[in-house]
């Protein structure tokens, strides 16, 4: 049966006596949404892109539905996890979703908010992990424990490494407990997270109410930090270097992703194969050990008998470059650091499906409030992802836009095209992707591409007008090099 066929039963239920406010969890799913932080698309092994260990995540890909094509819109700031957070959670595109403070008080005065929404339905809200909004995630949610910042504490140590073996011997290690980060309070904060989803599942068993789980890992943003079995798990002659490897961008500097970014010091400049490799292996094992704390979760909704009346969305915020293009971060317009995995499982949804079709990230949060019956206000600007999940020939987003800054990066991805553009330095970037899924043939200067690129241009200035782009593209004006704090 398909997904809105379900709900249609469900309305009929309430409709005959059950209000949605006292509908029981037979008639409102469960939502449980695990969210990674700086995970990129390929790095689940069942997708089949790389020799990576993620057993749990691909019992998500077994049983549910794959977008495929997830994407974040972009960020004002390097912290690009907190406007892709911010955008979640209030379901509004990145020129208009809150930033700062006062900016969120509007929307959690109308009880806007995601879990504020789920609440007025009915549903008993919970939440661990990273935040990075400027807004008290314990006034929103009926529970909220260890509520984390941007990232764990780092060290001097943990950067411009490692230079050599020899340096790396002596250097900063990824499971010594002395450097804090991850290890801070004695255990790790994915282990954390697992404790409270198992205490929250636990709790919810004898609660009539439907829950909403917000469970948000730090990891695998740096510190990359896993203990020593899962970094064993990866020596370094199973690390492959990226096909796009480069050892320097070359617009580095001008995009915001030279010496001045932080996340591009955690590895030297230029780039060498040898810390590239190591940083991969890293962020392999950390991504390991969170797939071993993503099955005690699923574990224990399977524990607890709600399984088959919950639906489980799995995304993380963006993307992650870990060397590709001689890139670190995930501030670029590339598609290792713009998508990150997307995975459904629940009631009605095919298993062992994958659907091509563009998406927002973001679109959990529509999609979550249609399937527990709660009407959507204006300000939200994402859209359900249930009608693609009917039927795959829906038609969801005309494009994909992309920035970064407010003037150093855009991108629009349209009919497997994607125009890259850096204003401040008039360079434009045009890739096929479905002949070069991995950006390394650039076709703007070739003329037999030029009536694609102009379209794209035509089309890019069209998105942007409707997204409230403070772009200027005539006059871009000095480089925004602004650098925020990444921790709140």
């Amino acid at each position: 049966m398909k997904i809105l066929s379900l709900l249609k039963l469900t309305l009929v239920a309430s409709v005959c006596g059950l209000s949605a406010l006292s509908a029981t969890k037979t008639e409102q799913p469960n939502i449980l949404f695990i969210f990674a932080d700086d995970l990129s698309y390929e790095t689940i092994r069942a997708h089949g892109h790389l020799d990576i260990d993620t057993p749990n995540l691909d019992r998500l890909v077994a049983e549910g539905t794959t977008f495929t094509h997830a994407y974040n819109m972009g960020s004002w700031t390097g912290a690009v996890c907190m406007a892709s957070r911010s955008m979640i959670n209030t379901g509004q595109f990145v020129w208009r979703t809150p930033r700062k403070g006062q900016d969120f008080k509007p929307t959690v005065a109308a009880g806007e908010t995601w879990s504020q929404l789920l609440k007025s339905v009915g549903y008993r809200t919970y939440m661990t992990g990273k935040w990075h909004l400027s807004m008290d995630a314990a006034k929103i949610f009926d529970v909220a424990v260890d509520i984390r910042p941007g990232m764990p504490m780092d060290v001097k140590e943990g950067y411009n490494r490692p230079v050599d073996e020899a340096a790396y011997e002596t250097g900063w290690k990824p499971w010594e407990t002395k450097y804090g980060g991850f290890w801070e309070g004695g255990t790790h904060w994915s282990e954390v997270i697992a404790q409270h989803a198992e205490s929250f599942l636990t709790e919810a068993i004898d609660d009539d109410a439907p829950f909403f789980m917000y469970l948000a890992f730090n990891a695998p943003h740096d510190p990359r930090q896993a203990p020593k079995e899962y970094v064993d798990m990866y020596p370094l002659d199973r690390i492959e270097l990226p096909e796009n490897f480069l050892a320097k961008y070359p617009h580095q500097d001008e995009i915001g992703c030279g010496e001045s970014l932080r996340d591009a010091r955690l590895a030297p400049f230029p780039r060498s194969e040898y810390s590239i490799k190591v940083n991969r292996q890293e962020y392999f094992a950390i991504i390991t050990h969170m797939d071993a704390q993503i099955g005690r979760i699923l574990d224990a909704l399977e524990k607890s008998g709600q399984r088959d009346n919950t639906y489980i969305f799995f995304t993380a915020d963006h993307g992650l470059a870990v060397g590709r293009h001689g890139l670190i971060g995930k501030q670029n317009m590339y598609e290792h650091s713009l998508r990150p995995p997307f995975m459904v499982v629940g009631p009605g949804v095919e298993a062992g499906a994958q659907i091509d079709t563009p998406i927002y990230l973001q679109d959990v949060m529509p999609t979550s409030l249609e399937l527990a019956g709660a009407d959507l206000p204006e300000q939200v600007e994402f859209k359900s992802l249930l009608p693609l999940l009917d039927d795959e020939t829906v038609e969801h987003y005309d494009a994909i836009y992309g920035a970064y800054k407010k003037n150093l990066q855009r991108a629009i991805l349209k009919d497997g095209y994607k125009l890259v553009i850096y204003p401040t330095i008039n360079i434009l970037r045009l890739y096929n992707l479905k002949e070069d899924p991995q950006e390394m043939q650039d076709l703007a200067n070739n003329p037999e591409y030029a009536s694609k690129l102009q379209s794209l241009m035509a089309d890019f200035k069209t998105l942007q007008a409707e997204l409230d782009d403070p772009l200027d593209l005539e006059n871009p004006g000095s480089p925004d090099f602004t650098m925020k704090p990444h921790r709140h």
